[in-house]
C-alpha cells in the first residue's frame, strides 16, 4: 500500500498543481472582465448629463446632418394684403346716352373686344325723330344762311332795313345752334351726320366699345329696356394689371418706390411671385388707418395667371442685413430656452444653450457667437428627438 502511494504521489501533486493554476487563471480573467464592466458603468454614470452618444449606424439611419454657423442675408419685411387691380383708364362701364330696348346682344363674359366694336344695339322710335329734326335743321340752315348773307349785302347797298337784316341773322344763328346740337346727339348715337340722308334714317343705334379689352359683368339682355343711367356691361383691359396693397401707417416710412415685393395667392400660398413697388399713396384711409401701395408685376408671363379682384398676401422687402445663423431645425425650444447639439467627437454631442435672435427663411440668428468658433459643428438635422427624449 505504501509503495503504491509513493509510486503515484508525483502524479497527484502535478494534477493538483495544474488544477490550482487553472483556477487562478479563471479567477484573474473574471476579475478583469468585472473590472472593465464596472469601469464602463462608472464612466457612463459620471458622464455629463448633457452629452448624447450617437453611433455611426444611428447617425446614418436617422438621416442626420452636421453643419456650422453661417452667414445668411435676412430681409426686414412689411406684411401687406390686397388684390389685383387695373388703372381707371383701363376700365369702362358701358351705358347709353339714350334710352331704348336692347335689339341685339351676343356677348359673353370674357369675350375679347376692340375699341369701336359694336357691343349691342338699341331701338327706340325717338331715334327717328332726332334724325328727322337734324335733316330739317340742316335744310333750314342752308336757306337761312343764304338769306342772312343776302340781307347783309342789301343793307350795305341801303336797299333793306337793319331790322330785316337783324331778323335774318337771328333766325340763322338759332337754327345753327339747333343744327350743331342735333349733330352732337347723332355723334353720341354713333350716326354719321355727314352721310345721313332721308333714305338711311333708322330706328336703332349701335353702342360700341370705348377701349380694347374683355367684356365682363354683363348685365344687359335682349329686350331689356335701358335707361341712360343703367350700366349694361364693363370692358376691362388687363395690360396694366397690378397689385394694390394696404399697409399700416406705422410702416409708411419703411416703404419706398422700387423695393421688392413677394406675393402669393390666397388659394396657392406655396407659389411665390415677384413685384416692385411702383407708387406709395400719401393719403391715409381714415376708416382703417391704412395706406395703398401700387406694385408692378415683374414677370409679364405671370399676368396670364391673374385677374382683377383676386386676393393676394404679400411681403415688401424694406432692408437687408447679414446675420450669423444656424438652420432653425438645429434648435430645440424647451420652455423658451433654445438648445443645440454641439459635436465633441465622432460619437459624442453636447447639448449647449443658444441665444437666438430673429428668424427668416429657415435660419435663426445666433447671438452668443463668442461661445463657439468657425469650426464648431452642430447636429443640424435630427437633434430634436435626441434632446427631448
Amino acid at each position: 500500500m505504501n509503495t503504491t502511494i509513493s509510486t503515484y504521489w508525483p502524479s497527484i501533486k502535478f494534477t493538483s498543481f495544474f488544477l490550482l493554476s487553472l483556477w487562478l487563471v479563471y479567477s484573474c480573467g473574471t476579475k478583469k472582465t468585472e473590472t472593465a464592466s464596472n469601469e464602463e458603468e462608472i464612466a457612463m454614470d459620471t458622464m455629463d448629463k448633457d452629452v448624447v452618444v450617437v453611433s455611426k449606424t444611428q447617425f446614418e439611419t436617422g438621416n442626420m446632418e452636421l453643419g456650422k454657423i453661417s452667414t445668411q442675408a435676412f430681409h426686414e419685411v412689411v406684411k401687406a394684403n390686397g388684390m389685383f387691380a387695373i388703372p381707371p383708364k383701363n376700365q369702362a362701364e358701358v351705358s347709353t346716352y339714350f334710352a331704348g330696348h336692347i335689339k341685339d346682344i351676343s356677348l359673353l363674359p370674357g369675350h375679347a373686344v376692340k375699341k369701336g366694336q359694336v357691343l349691342f344695339t338699341l331701338e327706340n322710335p325717338e331715334y327717328v325723330q332726332i334724325q328727322q329734326d337734324f335733316l330739317e335743321a340742316k335744310g333750314r340752315l342752308e336757306y337761312l344762311k343764304s338769306d342772312y348773307e343776302r340781307q347783309q349785302t342789301l343793307l350795305k347797298d341801303q336797299v333793306t332795313s337793319p331790322k330785316k337784316m337783324l331778323k335774318a341773322k337771328s333766325d340763322y344763328e338759332i337754327t345753327l345752334a339747333q343744327y350743331e346740337s342735333l349733330k352732337k346727339k347723332l355723334l353720341l348715337m354713333n350716326i354719321d351726320a355727314n352721310t345721313l340722308v332721308p333714305e338711311n334714317i333708322r330706328s336703332f343705334i349701335s353702342v360700341c366699345s370705348p377701349l380694347n379689352g374683355y367684356a365682363t359683368a354683363i348685365r344687359a339682355g335682349k329686350g331689356m329696356y335701358l335707361q341712360p343711367s343703367d350700366v349694361a356691361l364693363t370692358v376691362i383691359n388687363t395690360a396694366d394689371l397690378h397689385i394694390e396693397l394696404k399697409i399700416f401707417e406705422k410702416d409708411l416710412p419703411k416703404v419706398k418706390k422700387g423695393q421688392e415685393i413677394r406675393f402669393s395667392l390666397q388659394h396657392d400660398p406655396n407659389t411665390v411671385y415677384k413685384g416692385l413697388v411702383h407708387l406709395v399713396d400719401k393719403a391715409i384711409n381714415e376708416m382703417d388707418k391704412t395706406i395703398e401701395i401700387h406694385g408692378d408685376i415683374v414677370d409679364e408671363e405671370d399676368l396670364k395667371r391673374f385677374a382683377p379682384g383676386m386676393y393676394v398676401e404679400a411681403e415688401i422687402f424694406t432692408s437687408t442685413t447679414a446675420n450669423r445663423t444656424l438652420p432653425t431645425d438645429a434648435l430645440v425650444n424647451i420652455e423658451d430656452h433654445f438648445f443645440a447639439l454641439q459635436k465633441q467627437n465622432d460619437t459624442l454631442f453636447k447639448k449647449v444653450k443658444i441665444k437666438v435672435g430673429v428668424s427668416s427663411d429657415g435660419h435663426t440668428q445666433i447671438l452668443n457667437l463668442s461661445d463657439f468658433n468657425e469650426t464648431t459643428e452642430f447636429l443640424v438635422k435630427g437633434a430634436f428627438d435626441l434632446i427631448t427624449e
